[in-house]
């Protein structure tokens, strides 16, 4: 009888230790590689409070830009200036995934995520949404906008379901 407890409770603690490595997966492994001199940014959010919100918005409003060789640039030099966007910079230019297999990667492990994106998760995400909207409306050959354009409503559902749910 003991023996059958022992096994029940090492079948438990198995269950339990792999749910738990599965939901703290990171879903964006950059942020912990961050390794730049900017005022001790060890995991670098944008979001901190509301006025944030209606910053970030003014700024997607104002037009960003990604270029080809990763640099991030926001369009409006005032917006630019601010140090809150600085911040911005730095996560667009180091955290979010730039190329195609990341953005996969990224879409499959949303798919696999159980609850509610921790906020900087649910940032990303939206960043990253704003950079495939970007590279879709770039691409000149059909095969790539349509790669492009299932990752962008891909994306846009993780953030749907992360909304609704």
């Amino acid at each position: 009888m003991l023996t059958w407890r022992m096994v029940i409770v090492g079948l438990f603690h198995c269950c339990i230790r792999t749910g738990v490595a599965h939901q703290s997966k990171a879903l964006f492994p950059a942020a912990s590689r961050i390794k730049r001199g900017l005022d001790t940014v060890v995991n670098p959010t944008f979001l901190n409070s509301f006025d944030d919100v209606h910053l970030l918005f003014e700024i997607l409003m104002s037009g960003v830009h990604f270029e080809a060789n990763g640099s991030f640039s926001v369009k409006d030099a005032e917006l630019a200036s601010l140090r809150k966007t600085k911040n911005l910079n730095l996560i667009c230019e180091e955290i979010i995934p730039k190329n195609l297999s990341d953005i996969l990667r990224l879409i499959s492990d949303l798919s696999d995520h159980t609850g509610h994106l921790h906020q900087d998760d649910f940032e990303r995400t939206l960043l990253t949404l704003v950079y495939t909207a970007q590279q879709l409306a770039e691409s000149s050959a059909k095969d790539q906008r349509d790669v492009w354009a299932e990752s962008f409503v891909s994306l846009y559902k993780a953030i749907k379901k992360d909304l609704t749910d």
